[in-house]
């Protein structure tokens, strides 16, 4: 028998600003080992990214940083953690790869690791998702992020990596016990494997908020904060505030670094790919280009150019090639070997019903719109996974001509944004880019 799931909700992808802290709400209580917590664990530390930065070089260095909206934010710990290094090391040209993309885990990283990462030849590379995987299973985390290991190794073995951990609501009562969550501590199974070193930024915001020198979630305060009053790190218990939570997490990076960078051998050493920790770990995944042979009926690709279409263009960067199915019919259809299978597409307010088979098994509907939809972003449908990987299945989505009733579907808040703009929900379209796949699709 087939094992299929939805990794959503009523075929819903979870946005950035929630997904945070509902995936970890959801979490249930396990037995999973929790690691004791500390700030940095430097195993094997950074040779390659330290002797190149060290080095008088022309060379161009890219650090690249892989995670959810925390690393996404603007004026957040990714940028100020590279302002850092760049006057730290003022003759390198070091450049930035920027694949953060809000709402996401390990579980997509993995699989859009080569398109928006290791095709730019990263030197050092930062990974975060703890928080975003706070609701998954140890085991899928531990086989994404060892995918994410191997994939990076194989492309490069000179590229350094670094695991950094960072914090929301839900974790911060384990945290402030000494432990890591349980997404933290099934990563630091992977980097022990790999001698990763793992940063985690958030124990000094743990330990004000409990000495009372910290508000962990609370109203910004308005022109210059008042030193004498307890800082305040967040408006909504997951993304910290530029100029509290993300410089205390840049200060988190900057002690690590120095103590990494002391206790590091200085000489260009390829890491080795051991055996594997989990045999059915992710390095295999990939995101594959959807195909005209795939297609029937009303489709459309996108253009992403300076005149193209909006939507195709917002999303160049992440997502390169974009179709559109325009109307009810239109199908995407293919065979495919493999394990696991899923689809990288939007959800927004022109988003309408897909129904979705594998094989004979009865189709479900999943829509391409929530509650959260006055804009578009990214999403994926998971289609099914622990496939059988010899076995050939088939795959079907149709976009249906059920009329949804967009209004209602829309949180109370975001309604009267559907008031003010009814035209932006009047199509019912599918935005689809790419096959995320572990196997093939068979001709």
């Amino acid at each position: 028998m087939m094992a299929t799931r939805s990794q959503q909700f009523a075929g819903v992808a979870i946005p950035a600003i929630l997904f945070c802290t509902f995936s970890n709400l959801v979490a249930q209580e396990d037995d999973f080992p929790r690691r004791d917590a500390v700030e940095v664990t430097i195993r094997e530390g950074l040779p390659n990214i330290v002797s190149k930065l060290e080095t008088d070089s022309d060379q161009e260095l890219r650090i690249g940083y892989l995670g959810g909206s925390i690393t996404a934010a603007q004026s957040g710990w990714r940028s100020k953690s590279l302002d850092w290094l760049r006057k730290r090391f003022p003759d390198r040209k070091i450049e930035e790869v920027n694949a953060a993309i809000g709402g996401t885990g390990s579980d997509l990283g993995v699989f859009r690791l080569g398109q928006d990462v290791l095709q730019h030849k990263p030197d050092l590379l930062f990974v975060e998702f703890a928080v975003n995987d706070g609701g998954a299973a140890p085991e899928r985390i531990q086989r994404a992020m060892e995918g994410i290991v191997r994939q990076t190794w194989e492309a490069d073995p000179t590229t350094d990596i670094v695991f950094v951990y960072t914090l929301s609501e839900p974790f911060l009562a384990e945290l402030q016990d000494g432990k890591f969550s349980r997404s933290a501590s099934a990563m630091e199974g992977v980097a022990d494997h790999y001698g990763i070193p793992t940063i985690h930024l958030g124990l000094v915001a743990a330990s004000r908020e409990k000495d009372g020198t910290l508000i962990f979630k609370g109203e910004a305060p308005k022109g210059e904060p008042d030193p004498d009053k307890p800082m305040v790190f967040s408006k909504d218990g997951v993304h910290p505030l530029a100029s509290t939570g993300h410089q205390l997490y840049l200060e988190a990076i900057v002690r690590s670094w120095e103590k990494i960078e002391n206790a590091t051998d200085k000489t260009i050493s390829p890491h080795e790919l051991s055996k594997p920790l989990r045999p059915d770990h992710w390095a295999a995944a990939k995101l594959v280009p959807i195909s005209e042979e795939m297609l029937s009926g009303d489709w459309e690709k996108l253009d992403n150019g300076e005149k193209g279409n909006l939507v195709a263009k917002k999303f160049a960067g992440k997502m390169p090639e974009m179709w559109r199915a325009n109307s009810a019919g239109a199908a995407l259809s293919f065979r495919f070997r493999g394990s696991q299978i899923a689809l990288y597409d939007i959800v927004g307010p022109d988003g309408g019903v897909i129904s979705l088979t594998v094989d004979d098994e009865s189709a479900r509907d999943v829509r391409r719109i929530d509650g959260y939809c006055t804009y578009h972003r990214l999403s994926k449908i998971s289609v099914a996974t622990d496939l059988d990987p010899e076995t050939v299945h088939s795959l079907q989505m149709v976009l249906s001509d059920e009329e949804l009733d967009k209004r209602e579907i829309l949180f109370k808040k975001n309604r009267e944004f559907f008031d003010n703009h009814p035209d932006n929900y009047e199509a019912e379209v599918w935005h689809v880019g790419s096959v995320m796949i572990i196997g093939d699709i068979v001709e």
